[in-house]
């Protein structure tokens, strides 16, 4: 089993299960009904012993809680890690009312996160049968959230650090990965023992793809973002505390992923 074989079978997977569509009986609204949430996702693979895992120990990172790849699984050889752009009709809605999110995005936040599950569960399961143990950490019982005060919470695996670290993208302002494909999506990943070379990584610095031009700060309907501290968690999540009051069980924003050069492209020049 190589790369190419991981990405042709979470395309195929993506393309085909029913979970990346809306089907009518939950569908929030009759314009969301076939709605497809995601596009095809892309990829990067990192060495199990990176030492920028170890970086992540860091207070100012993550924190001593986050668990290394080989603290998840003890023959690690490779952290595969994935993000999955939100299509078009999902932006494109996003960006219609910039104070509360829409229907289709609704939907990509909740059942989009069962989709990235899934496709975790898939690659995991492709990998075991091929006779290389894996791990979803983010569906592993170890997993747990920390709290930090005001600051709301931290967890002993975050998506958006791994992806930066096995090459997938850098942080914006706003406190997202941009990638490639942007930053509008959702990410996942598996630890597995299967040795795969790594990506080599075409950035240096934390913050490499972001212009820095602050419409994300603009976007952002309780101010939790500025140029000058980039993002305040704690408005944040209280205000996506107001959205699931609004549409519980459902919640979301992402109106800094949204209406801003970095939404499906790197948008500085390199």
């Amino acid at each position: 089993m190589n790369k190419q074989d991981l990405i042709k079978a979470a395309e195929s997977f993506v393309a085909n299960s029913p979970d990346n569509y809306i089907p009518a009986e939950i569908a929030l609204s009759e314009k969301v009904v076939g709605l497809r949430i995601f596009d095809d996702p892309i990829f990067a693979f990192g060495a199990a012993e990176d030492e920028g895992f170890g970086q992540l120990k860091n207070p100012a990172a993550i924190g001593e809680h986050f668990l290394l790849p080989t603290e998840w699984l003890p023959n690690a050889k490779t952290v595969v890690t994935f993000f999955l752009p939100f299509s078009k009709e999902v932006r494109k809605s996003n960006r219609e009312n910039m104070t509360w999110p829409s229907d289709e995005w609704l939907h990509g936040r909740i059942e989009g996160q069962v989709l990235v599950n899934k496709l975790c569960a898939h690659l995991k399961n492709l990998l075991t049968d091929a006779g290389y143990e894996s791990v979803v950490p983010m569906e592993d019982e170890r997993y747990r959230a920390v709290s930090v005060g005001d600051e709301g919470f931290t967890s002993n695996w975050s998506e958006r650090h791994v992806a930066y670290v096995c090459g997938l993208g850098t942080f914006g302002l706003s406190a997202g990965l941009i990638t490639k494909k942007g930053v509008a999506g959702r990410f996942g990943s598996v630890i597995t023992a299967l040795p795969l070379t790594p990506d080599e990584k075409d950035y240096k610095e934390l913050y490499e793809y972001c212009s820095m031009c602050g419409k994300c700060a603009k976007n952002c309907p309780v101010g939790a973002i500025s140029k000058e501290k980039g993002k305040d968690h704690k408005p944040c999540s209280d205000f996506l505390e107001e959205t699931k009051k609004k549409h519980n069980p459902r919640y979301g924003c992402g109106k800094c992923q949204v209406h801003v050069p970095c939404e499906v492209k790197i948008a500085v020049s390199r």
